[in-house]
């Protein structure tokens, strides 16, 4: 038996996973968990943050980059420090928004939201509506 990915998507799929668990082989390794962000979610958060920066909030000029890790941060999503290998300052360890679910995403799109309403950021397009 391969391994299989399966969408829960509704009850044939679930079905479906049933009958893959009750044919597992001993020691088989069940892995479930949220999906990941979506494509629509990554287009519409990109594009709230490049009206961000546009508006220049509080006169802060900053590049993509930037702005993302300011956002994942406004957003509690928090990186760590560690010492760099060769002793000469620290490395920020942590989320990476290609790594989050599409739950912790919804909730970075609606912090990235909040922060451009606090800041009168106008929107492009309806990807920067917070739904």
């Amino acid at each position: 038996m391969n391994g299989q990915t399966l969408i829960l998507s509704g009850d044939r799929q679930r079905q479906l996973a049933k009958s893959l668990i009750d044919r597992a082989p001993p020691m088989a390794v069940l892995n479930i968990r949220e999906a990941k962000r979506t494509n629509d979610q990554n287009a519409k958060w990109h594009a709230m943050i490049s009206d961000i920066a546009r508006a220049k909030p509080d006169g802060r000029v900053y590049d993509v980059p930037t702005w993302k890790a300011l956002l994942m941060s406004d957003a509690g999503f928090k990186p760590i420090f560690q010492p760099s290998l060769d002793g000469q300052g620290v490395v920020p360890i942590g989320f990476k928004s290609s790594r989050l679910r599409k739950s912790e995403f919804s909730d970075l799109i609606e912090a990235t939201f909040a922060f451009g309403a606090r800041h009168n950021v106008v929107w492009s397009s309806d990807e920067g509506n917070g739904e």
